[in-house]
């Protein structure tokens, strides 16, 4: 059957029979709704149209869209008004009623399965800086919320994104020295009250860190307080640029 074929053809080869073996077995499902779907990590034809996946024109700093036309390179308002730490962000998809099942079930509700195929997703949302990139660093969680929930979502995230995308990754470079309140009420400046000085290089990453060229991993995008945070202590420990890649972001440009 596999004579003439190198062992890595007849791995792939053994690997391609077993998914088909397992489709049969278990029929693969929406990752967002559970509708049978004709193959593995993918969305249902009612999901991929509920789910606003973000793509130009946008903010050429923060990556959030713009309603209108934009023919070159352009700030938005909150970028001109708080220039960012950060190089720039994208995000794979706009975080409404659409994709929440499929975020806080991943984030809150131990549904990882679907992180292969969002890593996919943000890897192509960031294909215009991937090539710069020396170093994948996610956002920390504190100890204790880490505890709690078992597992860091963007950490998860971001050793996909080490997988598919041929980067190494740090799951480790960044810490959480203070545990902060949620933040998901809170506006911009208590954000970034509520942020500050809580997260910190772990000093035996920073040979990891130095004249590299990071992006940081998160999973959802508001106001940036934490993003904004992270970029400034990893430019502060000698990164060389930071850019950012999350799963989902706010709408807040136009």
């Amino acid at each position: 059957m596999f004579t003439g074929f190198s062992l890595s053809d007849i791995l792939r080869k053994c690997g391609s029979l077993f998914e088909k073996l397992l489709d049969i077995a278990l029929p693969p499902l929406c990752l967002n709704c559970n509708a049978p779907v004709s193959s593995n990590k993918t969305l249902c034809a009612d999901c991929w149209k509920a789910i606003q996946f973000v793509s130009p024109p946008w903010c050429s700093c923060c990556g959030a869209p713009f309603s209108i036309p934009i023919d070159s390179p352009t700030l938005c308002g909150n970028c001109m008004a708080y220039p960012p730490e950060y190089a720039a962000a994208r995000a794979a998809m706009i975080y409404n009623d659409g994709c929440k099942r499929l975020i806080l079930g991943f984030k809150h509700g131990d549904r990882l399965h679907p992180a292969p195929a969002l890593a996919e997703w943000m890897l192509r949302s960031g294909k215009d800086f991937w090539q710069e990139v020396d170093l994948i660093v996610p956002v920390p969680l504190h100890r204790w919320r880490l505890l709690k929930r078992r597992y860091n979502q963007a950490a998860v995230l971001a050793n996909e994104l080490s997988r598919i995308g041929s980067k190494p990754v740090s799951t480790t470079a960044l810490k959480r020295i203070r545990s902060t309140p949620p933040q998901g009420k809170l506006n911009r400046k208590q954000r970034q009250q509520n942020i500050k000085g809580s997260i910190r290089v772990n000093p035996s990453c920073a040979s990891e860190i130095k004249d590299r060229v990071i992006v940081l991993i998160d999973d959802v995008m508001t106001t940036g307080a934490t993003i904004n945070e992270c970029s400034r202590m990893l430019l502060k420990a000698g990164a060389k640029k930071v850019f950012v890649l999350t799963l989902a972001r706010t709408k807040m440009a136009d």
